[in-house]
């Protein structure tokens, strides 16, 4: 080895050191606003009040809503949809895509390494003579102003979003299972009813032409009888529609071919005993949704660092190593033919036309904006609740008071079919009195099934989770290193 070469590789160990300790004493990035500072912001001018304005327990909600309704059928299509539903697998592929992001976004902090290598028989020119050999090069961009930490920040920031859009896609499918569950089980049982109630009009048509045929009626009265009856077949035909159309909706929710094959039950399922709601605080604290609002608004917040530190100066570090030839030149054979480098280019934005500026001013509206959202989907979000909550008395109150005009109608259609046995009273009297008890349980049932959406609206609205355990969601991104 010859003298020259002993010289020069302290001097490069020296250069390697001295840019090591100029990348490790970068400026650090400034942190992320938390959850406190970005409600504090986004919900300056709204007062929210310690208890919800309808009257609710403040316990903590349950997790596991879906056990409540002790449905093993509901439970089983859940857990189908949550495997094969075409929406929730393209959220969980921007999941894969954000964390691809976050890997992207890590690999520019490290050096990148490669081999060139070149050989051949002759020169490419006579005035270019022939190289061969490889060498190993590194470049490696000097993070000094944290540009690509903020940017490897603002991706992770984006992926713990969209990890979070994908758990509230979950929960919002598991919802949506259960309401088409029990629109397609109210929707059979209308069926049912619209049946009984086509074949009660059929049987004033025929009592009217019987009465007709003996001169008690009028030939009016048989036509009155005739289109109160085609309103009841046609009442029918609707419900068998609005039968097949809610069982093809709940079987593209399980990622089934919507055939309207998919048999519902006899009964509804019955409604689980009231739900704590907590503090209107708790769902800003609770909620997936609003937990990605935040978590775009800190990705924003790191996008503006990005931009503001890239107009500042950048420094890149290039370093080589590697044996070459020159078949053009005869060389001793014991010369040592390996050469090495390294070098630091830096570049100053002297001038850009304003597209630096542009950018800072960009990313601070789209940070603005991230802010607003999420001041928007919080709102949203208390409102949900507020009216899930409205409903539920509502729904109670006009389920009791149906009931009670179910009841009515059921204790006078029997004192009307009592009537019948004496003969003081036709059978004209019991079939019209049997088509009011079924309009009477027709509305019942409706608001009975509507309790059902509207309670599975609320687990939804406060946050809570389908499932006892945590769902299962994509790989999560890796940790930032420390800056």
């Amino acid at each position: 080895m010859t003298p020259s070469r002993r010289h020069h590789r302290p001097t490069l160990s020296r250069q390697f050191a001295l840019v090591l300790a100029v990348a490790l004493g970068g400026c650090a990035t400034a942190p992320e606003p938390g959850s406190d500072q970005i409600r504090a912001d986004a919900l300056a001018t709204v007062a929210i009040p310690p208890n919800w304005s309808a009257q609710a327990s403040q316990a903590q909600v349950d997790r596991g809503w879906l056990d409540a309704f002790a449905d093993p059928q509901l439970t089983a299509l859940v857990h189908e949809a949550l495997a094969r539903n075409p929406d929730l697998l393209i959220a969980a592929a921007r999941v894969e895509q954000a964390n691809a992001q976050v890997d992207i976004a890590q690999a520019q902090l490290r050096p990148a390494i490669g081999l060139i290598g070149r050989g051949g028989s002759k020169p490419i020119a006579d005035l270019v003579p022939l190289l061969s050999g490889l060498m190993l090069r590194l470049s490696w961009e000097i993070d000094l102003w944290g540009r690509l930490r903020y940017a490897r920040n603002a991706a992770m920031a984006a992926s713990d979003a969209q990890s979070a859009d994908y758990r509230y896609a979950q929960q919002s499918l598991a919802a949506s299972v259960a309401r088409a569950w029990f629109t397609a089980t109210e929707a059979r049982l209308q069926y049912d009813i619209a049946g009984e109630m086509a074949a009660g009009g059929e049987q004033l048509v025929g009592l009217a032409e019987q009465r007709e045929r003996v001169g008690a009626g009028s030939a009016n009265e048989t036509l009155a009888t005739r289109a109160a009856a085609g309103s009841y077949m046609d009442a029918r035909q609707q419900a068998d529609l609005a039968t097949h159309s809610a069982a093809r909706a709940l079987e593209i929710l399980l990622g089934r071919y919507p055939g309207a094959t998919l048999a519902a039950p006899a009964a509804l399922t019955p409604l689980p005993a009231a739900v704590p709601a907590g503090m209107p605080i708790d769902v800003l604290n609770r909620r997936p949704d609003l937990y990605a609002a935040e978590r775009r608004v800190a990705a924003a917040f790191d996008r503006v660092g990005e931009a503001r530190a890239a107009m500042l100066p950048t420094l890149t570090l290039s370093a080589g190593y590697g044996r070459l030839s020159n078949a053009a030149v005869r060389t001793r054979d014991d010369l040592e033919q390996t050469t090495s480098s390294i070098s630091a280019t830096g570049i100053m934005p002297l001038y850009t036309g304003g597209a630096l500026t542009g950018q800072v001013q960009l990313r601070s509206a789209e940070q603005k904006q991230a802010v607003a959202d999420y001041a928007r989907r919080a709102l949203l979000a208390l409102g949900e609740v507020e009216d899930a909550l409205t409903a539920e008395r509502v729904l109670a109150q006009r389920e009791q008071l149906l009931g009670d005009v179910l009841a009515n109608n059921e204790q006078v259609l029997e004192q009307t079919r009592a009537s019948e046995r004496i003969g003081r009273a036709d059978h004209r009297a019991v079939t019209s009195q049997e088509m009011q008890a079924l309009a009477a349980r027709s509305a019942l049932l409706g608001v009975r099934r509507e309790r059902l959406s509207r309670r599975v609206d609320l687990y939804l609205a406060l946050g809570g989770d389908h499932a006892a355990q945590d769902p299962v969601a994509p790989s999560a991104p890796p940790s930032p290193s420390p800056d």
